[in-house]
């Protein structure tokens, strides 16, 4: 457990008799001031705790507290200073969040009491975002996991536009990185509302009819209803929803979450349809020179930044092998069949463990069409150039 406390003060005796007092309870680190305190969270953090003075030269306790919120959301912050007024207090619960307020000359154990208290408030947070974290990432695989095994065919799409739209975003500098990833990996959720036939066709450039497209063009929007109801996923379900939207169409954004909405809603929409262009055969600039021609329909920006992406030398393996012999991260160069004519895997589908399960499952029972071909890929695409912002 994380018992690392930072005590502030601009009087080194102060800080030398809290040591003494604290060393043997604590994990104790002391700064002179303000800016030094700001360097030891940024070099030495995190810290559970920090007690700060009020009266210090060039920056006082309340903006310390009030940087250190920023910069370290989760340490608990408290004031030891013997500048007691009302004032004080009340800027330094407003601006500064304090956990506790202590004013000089504070008993030891009193202070020690309020340390221990701010310790078990660290741990509760803490273990609270730990466990989002997880249950996020969990539901995230579960998702996938169910998709990659109700609709290879679209998990697969999926898996293969995730590093194009998290290269995009990154280069792009655009905040929230994670919900541009979850957003490419979640993209085709909605898929599993339809028929897998309808999907192969459309990934494949065969003509589908009315009623198929219809059904093709609902998917986003069931996609995002499934997901609108997760803690934290209301940008990212948006951004779903909207993956079909024309350039065109959409409004100037009214604020920075409608920017991001709109941002990842045309990030998926190009390389949605980059990816497919590719998977039927297409090389890269004439893909790019393919969705230039479609006026309206992208991001211009975007369609630039599209247009830089290059691959790096991949080293490529291709072999034959049975279902025995997969492993996660294997790309599939034909579809896998099983003898009675069930697709379970397409082609260009990334193998991951749950894939791995349901071949070993039909190789057991039904039986699988092996060998088959498999690409081994020792290196990832690389975006080398992209433009600074996007609107």
């Amino acid at each position: 457990m994380n018992n690392k406390v930072l005590f502030v003060d601009d009087e080194v005796n102060v800080l030398d008799a809290l040591k003494r007092q604290h060393r043997k309870k604590f994990k104790i680190t002391t700064a002179l001031s303000g800016a030094e305190a700001l360097r030891i969270v940024r070099e030495k953090g995190p810290f559970a705790v920090l007690v700060s003075d009020m009266r210090m030269p060039e920056m006082n306790g309340v903006q310390l507290l009030a940087k250190v919120k920023e910069i370290a959301p989760d340490t608990v912050r408290m004031m030891l200073t013997g500048n007691a007024d009302q004032e004080t207090a009340i800027q330094a619960v407003n601006e500064g969040s304090i956990f506790r307020f202590f004013t000089k000359p504070c008993p030891p154990e009193l202070l020690e009491n309020g340390i221990k208290g701010a310790l078990e408030q660290y741990r509760l947070i803490t273990a609270e975002k730990e466990l989002l974290n997880k249950t996020l990432s969990g539901s995230i695989k579960v998702l996938t996991d169910i998709l990659s095994m109700v609709n290879p065919a679209a998990f697969s799409r999926a898996n293969r536009i995730k590093s194009y739209v998290r290269e995009m975003a990154i280069m792009l500098k655009l905040p929230g990185l994670w919900q541009f990833q979850i957003a490419a990996l979640l993209s085709q959720i909605g898929c599993v509302t339809l028929p897998s036939e309808t999907l192969e066709k459309m990934y494949k450039g065969i003509k589908i009819d009315d009623d198929e497209r219809l059904m093709f063009q609902s998917h986003p929007a069931a996609g995002a209803r499934l997901l609108a109801n997760i803690s934290r996923f209301e940008l990212i379900s948006r951004m779903i929803g909207l993956q079909l939207k024309n350039y065109k169409d959409f409004d100037p954004p009214a604020n920075s979450q409608e920017k991001l909405v709109q941002a990842g809603a045309q990030i998926l929409r190009i390389v949605l349809d980059y990816d497919e262009l590719s998977f039927q055969g297409c090389e890269h600039e004439y893909a790019c020179e393919l969705l230039a021609r479609r006026e309206g329909e992208y991001n211009p920006r975007l369609l630039e930044v599209l247009k830089k992406l290059e691959e790096e030398n991949i080293e490529k393996i291709h072999k034959r092998l049975d279902v025995i012999d997969l492993k996660p991260g294997m790309i599939v160069d034909q579809d896998i069949i099983s003898t009675n004519g069930l697709l379970l895997a397409v082609k260009g589908q990334e193998v991951s463990f749950p894939v791995i399960e349901r071949l070993r499952n039909f190789s057991a029972t039904v039986g699988v069409q092996e060998p088959f071909q498999v690409t081994i890929v020792n290196k990832q695409r690389k975006l080398h150039q992209a433009l600074k912002t996007i609107v």
